[in-house]
């Protein structure tokens, strides 16, 4: 595995860029989120295939985790491999998409414009799916469940914004 990009960053350093980045996207998305849970989220009409409530923070820990392996891992692939810097781009386009969904769909209680932010998330992360397969596989396949659970969120964010 290598060093770091171009030598300018131990592997122990890289992991935790990728960490406190991704984590802090996450702390992001759930201080914007958990306000709202047992209030205005509470009284929205949801769809059948809504999952219980507690069941979110146990797939976004997941998801994260892996979102941050992956991004350590490409991190970690020389910079000259073919197509790094679109796969290390689009991870980042990705994660601040992610970070814009939650504080828009929850803390501005704005599911039409949260539902556009999914959509766009769904088409940037299937394209740093892709991408990320091309660079580093084991990258790439970690990006899968959450590419599934998004296209899924999308589901939900369309039909609460139809139901309400």
């Amino acid at each position: 595995m290598a060093s770091g990009v171009s030598g300018s960053a131990s592997w122990p350093l890289r992991l935790a860029v990728c960490a406190v980045l991704v984590a802090g996207v996450a702390a992001l998305g759930s201080a914007a989120t958990a306000p709202e849970i047992p209030t205005w989220y509470r009284g929205l009409a949801k769809p059948f295939w809504t999952p219980p409530n507690w069941l979110f923070p146990i797939a976004w820990t997941t998801l994260y985790a892996l979102m941050g392996v992956a991004l350590f891992r490409l991190w970690g692939r020389p910079p000259g491999t073919p197509g790094w810097r679109r796969a290390i781009g689009l991870f980042l386009a990705q994660l601040a998409l992610n970070a814009a969904w939650s504080p828009v769909f929850f803390a501005l209680h704005a599911p039409v414009p949260a539902l556009a932010i999914v959509l766009a998330l769904v088409a940037v992360l299937a394209l740093a799916f892709r991408a990320a397969l091309r660079v580093d596989r084991i990258a790439g396949w970690l990006l899968l469940p959450y590419l599934a659970w998004v296209c899924y969120a999308s589901t939900l964010n369309a039909a609460i914004t139809v139901m309400n």
